[in-house]
């Protein structure tokens, strides 16, 4: 009875794909075709920051703190189907595209260094007030996901963010780095000492928030840091 239900329910209220409109199979917020159309960080890309480079001059890089070794972004946001995505993931409660987000953060080539060391992955905190309004840490989601792809543990609770915070949408790269300053706390932890932890987040625009936390990070133990996240916003150059 509950398959019956179940294809009833689909048949007079299919699920509508969040960047297209049309309907999608086995419930998926994003259709197939919206998938392929993602558009993906172009090489060549920096070894380090996977920053596409053509001219070999790097835009990330000078700015992340000497401890980070390599940070890796799916496509560039925003972006129509990006956008939607991640919009679906962040605003709107659609939880479920956090797994198909994940999956493709997954395949995301490193540096050999960086696969092998890779201890576990940590989400960017939420301010508690913020994820009581929202249900969820988005970037929890995609972090427990992306973790059991790695076959790595998330810790959740390596981190956690002291006070709330302006969103960062509408600041200018100085305005982020000053909203973010000392808004992340670790404490000393025994399973960060001398750890390389991936630090997941759904967007790097400047760093400033990914830098923040990472620091935190790195004052309470962990050795090596990396980033990674599902969209990435365009340079000045780019």
């Amino acid at each position: 009875m509950t398959t019956i239900g179940g294809a009833l329910l689909d048949l007079l209220l299919p699920t509508a794909c969040v960047a297209c409109g049309a309907a999608t199979a086995d419930a998926a917020v994003i259709c197939g075709v919206c998938w392929s159309r993602l558009p993906l960080l172009p090489a060549p890309r920096c070894d380090r920051c996977g920053h596409p480079s053509p001219s070999g001059t790097c835009a990330l890089c000078p700015g992340f703190p000497a401890f980070v070794r390599a940070a890796r972004s799916v496509c560039w946001a925003p972006d129509p189907v990006a956008s939607a995505a991640l919009h679906a993931l962040k605003y709107d409660g659609w939880t479920a595209v956090a797994a198909p987000m994940a999956e493709r953060m997954a395949r995301l080539p490193w540096p050999a260094d960086v696969v092998a060391e890779r201890t576990a992955v940590v989400p960017v905190p939420l301010s508690p007030a913020r994820r009581r309004a929202r249900g969820y840490n988005q970037a929890a989601l995609l972090a427990g996901h992306l973790g059991r792809q790695w076959g790595v543990p998330c810790w959740e609770d390596a981190v956690r963010r002291t006070r709330d915070t302006r969103t960062q949408t509408r600041l200018t790269p100085t305005e982020r780095s000053t909203n973010v300053h000392s808004a992340f706390h670790a404490g000393v932890q025994a399973r960060l000492a001398g750890a390389h932890v991936v630090l997941v987040d759904d967007v790097l625009t400047t760093g400033a928030t990914l830098n923040a936390t990472a620091t935190a990070l790195f004052d309470a133990g962990a050795r090596i840091i990396s980033y990674v996240t599902f969209g990435r916003a365009r340079a000045a150059a780019d």
